[in-house]
């Protein structure tokens, strides 16, 4: 028996299902919720060992030996004082010692914060030292067909576009100078600027947002016109 136009099935019955919300608030639509979560809660039991605890804790401390049974990575038993610590989370759920689970979460506060300065010079000097970029060209307007740009060339399409980038740096910045009062008709400008810039690119994250949506969709009314219902009824 062929166990695809049931799978197919199941699925189409899922969509309506969590699609039937957009009516109203329905037993049906809540069912699947509740089916669609328990799933979710299972997967991740197993992600977290296969995905998380077992690659960077438990192959660590084991070692992982090679296919012909040849030597492999070496296990360092140190890794087992990670259990305890590891247990420690669970005591959130005692009432007389809930104050051992505060032991990890302190742990890791410690360590994370003295990640942060690292983090933050990979994460933004970066991204200061884009925002630097030449407005004066020293070349023609654009770039020939065919060819790549010259090297150290800056073409003035390309120096409109850092100045339009520039603008739009200096502006945003501005609206975020809370320190002192903005009093010259340049400032304010520079502010109304960039809170109207500001709101620009939050209508263009929102509308990538909708055809997001949009796109999940299409995809799944896709699956239930033509994988389930025209290609897996006429395959029964």
């Amino acid at each position: 028996m062929d166990f695809t136009w049931i799978k197919l099935t199941i699925g189409a019955i899922a969509t309506i299902g969590l699609y039937s919300v957009l009516y109203r608030e329905n037993k049906f639509y809540r069912l699947i919720e509740h089916i669609y979560l328990g799933l979710a809660a299972g997967w991740s039991i197993t992600a977290l060992w296969t995905e998380s605890l077992k690659s960077t804790w438990w192959d660590k401390m084991v070692g992982t030996p090679t296919a012909s049974g040849q030597p492999g990575t070496p296990g360092y038993w140190a890794y087992i004082l990670l259990l305890p610590i590891g247990l420690m989370a669970y005591f959130v759920f005692s009432r007389k010692n809930n104050w051992v689970s505060r032991i990890p979460i302190g742990i890791i506060l410690g360590l994370w914060a003295g990640q942060q300065a690292d983090a933050w010079s990979k994460k933004f000097l970066p991204q200061i030292a884009a925002s630097m970029k030449p407005i004066i060209p020293n070349d023609a307007f654009i770039v020939p067909a065919g060819t790549g740009p010259t090297p150290g060339s800056l073409y003035v399409s390309q120096a409109v576009t850092n100045i339009i980038f520039l603008v739009t740096l200096l502006s945003v910045l501005s609206y975020f100078l809370f320190s002192f009062e903005l009093k010259t008709r340049f400032m304010k400008g520079m502010t109304t600027t960039g809170r109207w810039l500001m709101m620009i690119g939050f209508g263009a994250i929102f509308g990538n947002t909708v055809m997001t949506r949009f796109t999940l969709l299409i995809d799944r009314m896709y699956f239930i016109w033509i994988e389930w219902l025209i290609t897996g009824t006429f395959k029964m």
